[in-house]
């Protein structure tokens, strides 16, 4: 698909999505093509293609704390388990993130572990 037809399509300012195509196309997510039969596409299967890969390709790591991965902070102290506590976060965000697939959400059919944390009302509130 042309890039204007998706902006179109999804109400996204075309300079915007062509960031974010431009992203993806040096993350091997999608391909380019100029000219007339142009456009973009996937560049491999959607069932291949996880919400996860997505995020890293257009926003880097999927979980930081001020601006570093879990992974290279440390706490003293008192703070201790604040560590661990930021790198279970990770590992549930990326759970979710990388257990969704581009087809599924093509297909309206996410996973059921998704579905069942997205039915409980206390998901949707605001504390």
């Amino acid at each position: 698909m042309k890039a204007e037809e998706i902006a179109g399509a999804q109400d996204i300012p075309h300079k915007f999505l062509e960031g974010i195509l431009g992203d993806l196309r040096r993350a091997g997510i999608v391909d380019s093509r100029r000219g007339g039969g142009g456009g973009y596409r996937l560049a491999r299967e959607a069932s291949a293609i996880t919400v996860a890969d997505l995020i890293r390709a257009v926003d880097g790591p999927i979980v930081s704390v001020r601006g570093e991965r879990p992974t290279g902070l440390a706490y003293t102290g008192t703070a201790q388990p604040l560590l661990p506590l930021w790198i279970a976060l990770r590992a549930n965000v990326r759970r979710i993130l990388e257990g969704v697939t581009v087809a599924d959400i093509a297909a309206d059919a996410l996973p059921e572990p998704v579905r069942a944390l997205a039915a409980e009302p206390a998901a949707w509130e605001n504390p």
